[in-house]
């Protein structure tokens, strides 16, 4: 059986559009047709109904679903396993991550495996949304959080400490927060609908009600309001080691609680055979985030406000 064939018929089935399946396996509309009628005529079956407006698997096409992500799945990891390490990453590499991790910490990654690897492409998805790695043909999301369980495969990079920060002049100008208490007479400026921040008070972890008059559904609006003198965030390390090292933040050091960690995590949306250009991504990624400092050398970045 073609296995190009019944990717087609995958890509097909995710994206509800022949053209679009073409688009994803990089192939023309005909040769998508083509192949898709090949593999019917081989199985006997009709597998797709499709119309001048839509498309939708018949009654046959969704039995052969699964076995159709097995085939096509195990025929990926055999080449995988076949090549040489020699010949190292190649192919495309969809690759998903927040975007303020991506554009500080991900994007800056790229140049060099593009260049180490002269075979592989990487089409980087920068979302906060959570995507579905299978409909959207995924290889890596890499994910910031405490992760629940999941049917998806999960291996964890590093720690992301969060710390409390604000700007030279705000703490000047409004005081520094010194326990959890004293957090509430500030401006705390936090993702839109998220009303409590979490923190480590002896050993467990305790919901903090925040308020303030300004909210964002992006990371990177946070920081942005932060450093102009909006308030105090509870931003990544990773987030804001420029801004500390630069004095244009501050970290705060509560003498009661300290911000709950979260991880960073590689999700991978099968437990089948890691791909080499997955591996030499995560690998690459994972090295990066060995070398940036942990929570104590944050706080000593930066000038600290008296």
């Amino acid at each position: 059986m073609d296995t190009e064939a019944v990717a087609v018929l995958l890509a097909a089935a995710s994206t509800g559009s022949l053209s679009a399946a073409a688009r994803r396996l990089g192939i023309t509309p005909m040769a998508a047709t083509r192949r898709l009628s090949a593999l019917e005529a081989d199985l006997g079956v009709r597998l797709l109904q499709r119309t001048t407006r839509s498309l939708s698997l018949t009654p046959e096409g969704e039995a052969f679903l699964p076995f159709a992500e097995t085939l096509v799945e195990g025929a990926a990891a055999g080449r995988a396993i076949l090549k040489s390490a020699s010949e190292g990453a190649s192919g495309l590499l969809r690759v998903s991550v927040p975007v303020a991790f991506g554009r500080k910490v991900v994007a800056p990654l790229i140049p060099d495996l593009l260049r180490d690897h002269a075979d592989l492409r990487i089409d980087l998805d920068m979302t906060d949304r959570l995507v579905d790695l299978v409909s959207g043909g995924i290889d890596v999301a890499i994910r910031i959080a405490r992760l629940r369980d999941s049917s998806l495969v999960a291996r964890r990079l590093a720690g992301s400490p969060r710390l409390l920060c604000a700007s030279p002049a705000y703490l000047r100008a409004r005081g520094t927060p010194r326990t959890l208490a004293g957090l509430a007479g500030h401006d705390c400026l936090a993702r839109a609908g998220v009303t409590h921040w979490v923190f480590r008070v002896d050993g467990r972890d305790r919901p903090v009600r925040v308020s303030g008059r300004f909210a964002a559904s992006s990371v990177e609006g946070i920081e942005e309001v932060c450093v102009r003198g909006g308030g105090i965030a509870l931003l990544a390390g990773w987030n804001i080691q420029s801004a500390l090292e630069d004095g244009r933040l501050v970290a705060i050091h509560l003498e009661d609680a300290v911000a709950q960690e979260l991880s960073i995590w590689a999700v991978y949306p099968t437990s089948r055979q890691i791909l080499p250009k997955v591996r030499v991504f995560v690998a690459r990624l994972e090295a990066c985030l060995a070398r940036m400092p942990s929570t104590q050398a944050v706080f000593s970045q930066g000038a600290q406000l008296p």
